[in-house]
């Protein structure tokens, strides 16, 4: 009870905790509100925001349904598919991963790394995926009307430990905590079993936009129990819209011998039309795929036409169905299960809607897959769970996760010595005892590795230490003890003991992120620096949007003063306002916002004169004189109403309000005062 009563303290004393489903096509933020998770729009009214990163032509940053919108006419600076490159190698990624119209290179260590033109930076994806991450937590920030200082983020089950830790380096970049990484399948197994009181064998089928994973788990009383894991990192939905691709650039270039993968803008128009094919598909027979002025020749621009049937599409995509059918089978073989033991199918990403992945799952598992879960937002769902298990405002909820993948470290030969085998379940500590290969050997290399071969060199590198001060002695007869500690997050921590001295290495193993901690620090610092200059940048960008909604809602009003009073019936008002939009239209551009601001009240100021008058109308709506005064406007000004321009136009809540606004007397109060981090 004492420690509940701790974490229910923590949480209100420190700030909220979210879910994020941190995906490679759409992220989801989700978070517990009475009791029960629910999905937070983001700022632009929509569940899912655009995995996508860019910046413009002024080289400010822009994300989401922004960054979007500029992928065809700015895409050398527009970047999606981060998610395949964040922890990742350069040499561990496929060619379809690279396959992008933005420029991707390995920089010296081997890491990826991100080009910008227009800001003359390289990036590691870890900034660019923080900067996404940053803009989740504002909009979570916004719907909660208070601070979120940590998180639960998901990532796909078959990340392995750089990878994970990548994504951790993301959110210290954004300036928050993560409190857990959590599998994608298990966060989709929660939301499937929240407030379920049946026990079932569950299969989570996780096809993403670009990774696939698949879990099964044991599901009773509220235990999540994960029995097995498997998956592929570089498989998911976009590997489906690449044979689309690939198909029309190969039939474009039959019939007019050009290549319109080696013209970017081209490559995203074709890119975006297979997506869009691709989902079409799901519920047609056929589509077709029209792309005008697609490029030029001599004889003038080109076009594509094109009808795409799902049994072409499907015979297009036989071999990425192969390589979805292993990780299942691998998943039921390390669980002890068979397919009749599966009581439940839940299918989870986008991409689990094409009929010929659901009829695949089906071929597998007998069982029709459940429907009572939305396939784009169950894992953010999930998350917002597991972040109310931790905040102490669910209760009664257990969950057990497993390492992906096998843990261990290169011996004599270069053989890979496992310690913790694939699906142990987590959280783990392992050791085993080790000597030295050669007689008075004063130090030992502890070299980490991840994968499921024998040879050590064909095993992901997470990184090493040495052990020095071993007392000199006989080959093998020192004795050095190697512990390895999987906590909840699935990080890893490696320690090396001399049983002789007692003398102790330990490392916490980054897993060879793509940022170091100097990197990381640098680059925070880099953000601090420039917090005021990006809060003066963002808060003039408000201002001159809030100008233009100004001048939007004057013009609207001004049509109805025109409608309703006649061209003379409030000329004097209407005149007025005319007039401030004018000043406000001079200054919108102009750098001095204390112009701008002057204009802006006055124009407030004008638009509520106006109002009053067509309140003041409401009250004489019955009066028989009214035809008159709307045929005499300006007459009636003088000889039917008050003039009421000479009233005080502040002594009015509205305009109360208004001056405590953005452009109000409480200058000092900027909406951006809180770090941003880009």
């Amino acid at each position: 009870m004492g420690s509940e009563m701790c974490i229910r303290d923590r949480s209100k004393i420190m700030g909220q905790i979210v879910g994020i489903d941190l995906g490679t096509t759409n992220s989801v933020v989700g978070v517990i509100e009475a009791g029960r998770p629910i999905v937070i729009a983001n700022s632009e009214g929509s569940r899912t925001t655009p995995s996508i990163v860019g910046f413009t032509k002024d080289k400010e940053i822009v994300i989401g349904d922004q960054a979007r919108r500029q992928l065809v006419l700015n895409p050398k600076n527009t970047f999606y598919n981060l998610k395949r490159f964040i922890g990742s190698d350069w040499d561990e990624l496929d060619e379809n991963s690279i396959s992008v119209p933005y420029n991707v290179k390995a920089n010296t260590n081997g890491s990826v790394r991100v080009l910008s033109p227009n800001t003359e930076r390289e990036y590691a994806p870890e900034e660019l995926v923080s900067s996404l991450i940053r803009k989740l937590i504002n909009d979570a920030e916004t719907y909660l009307g208070d601070t979120v200082d940590s998180a639960v983020i998901t990532v796909p089950a078959y990340f392995n430990e750089s990878q994970r830790q990548a994504t951790k380096d993301s959110a210290i970049l954004a300036g928050i905590k993560v409190d857990r990484i959590l599998n994608e399948p298990t966060a989709a197994a929660l939301a499937y079993g929240f407030e379920k009181s049946s026990s079932n064998n569950v299969l989570v089928f996780d096809l993403g936009g670009g990774t696939f994973d698949v879990s099964l788990l044991k599901i009773s009383n509220g235990v999540f129990d994960v029995k097995a894991t498997c998956g592929d990192t570089q498989l998911g939905g976009n590997n489906f819209d690449s044979k689309i691709v690939d198909w029309l650039a190969e039939k474009f270039l039959v019939k007019h011998d050009i290549d319109l993968r080696r013209d970017r803008q081209a490559l995203q128009r074709l890119t975006e039309a297979a997506e869009k094919a691709k989902c079409e598909l799901s519920g047609l027979q056929k589509t077709k795929i029209s792309l005008p002025f697609i490029t030029t020749s001599k004889e003038g621009p080109l076009h594509i036409e094109e009808t795409l049937d799902r049994k072409i599409f499907e015979s297009l995509s036989q071999d990425l169905l192969d390589r979805l059918l292993e990780p299942v089978q691998i998943a039921l073989d390390d669980s002890g299960w068979n397919a009749d033991d599966i009581d439940e199918v839940v299918l989870v990403g986008g991409s689990t809607r094409i009929p010929m992945v659901q009829q695949l799952v089906k071929t597998l598992v007998p069982n029709d897959p459940c429907q009572s879960v939305n396939p784009d937002e169950v894992v953010a769902i999930g998350a917002a769970i597991q972040s109310g298990i931790i905040s102490g405002d669910l209760q009664d909820l257990l969950l057990n996760d497993v390492t992906p993948l096998s843990l261990g470290l290169e011996t004599i030969g270069g053989l890979m010595k496992v310690l913790i085998p694939r699906n142990t379940p987590i959280p783990v500590r392992q050791s085993d005892v080790f000597s030295t290969s050669e007689a008075n050997q004063s130090s030992v290399v502890v070299q980490v590795r991840q994968g499921e071969r024998p040879l050590a060199s064909e095993n992901k590198s997470l990184g090493k230490f040495r052990l020095s001060g071993i007392p000199p002695a006989p080959r093998g007869i020192p004795q050095v003890q190697v512990a390895f500690d999987i906590d909840a997050n699935g990080l890893l921590e490696v320690s090396a003991t001399d049983r002789t001295t007692g003398r102790k290495q330990t490392v916490t193993i980054s897993g060879g992120s793509n940022l170091n901690e100097q990197e990381i620090n640098s680059i925070i610092e880099e953000a601090k620096e420039k917090a005021n200059e990006d809060r003066k940048r963002r808060s003039v960008i408000d201002r001159k949007n809030s100008a233009l909604t100004l001048i939007a809602q004057a013009e609207r009003r001004l049509r109805d003063a025109s409608l309703e009073f006649g061209p003379y019936g409030a000329e004097r008002q209407q005149r007025a306002v005319e007039l401030a939009i004018q000043d406000v239209e001079e200054y919108i551009d102009d750098d001095d916002p204390q112009e701008l601001e002057i204009s802006v009240s006055a124009l407030q100021e004008a638009l509520f004169g106006l109002n009053r008058k067509f309140a003041a109308e409401k009250k004489t709506d019955n009066n028989p004189l009214q035809s008159i005064k709307n045929t005499f406007g300006s007459l009636k000004d003088e000889l039917f109403s008050d003039d009421y321009w000479d009233d005080d136009p502040w002594d009015n809540q509205m305009n109360r309000n208004y001056r405590n606004s953005r452009y109000g007397n409480s200058r000092d109060d900027d909406p951006w005062d809180n770090d941003y981090f880009l």
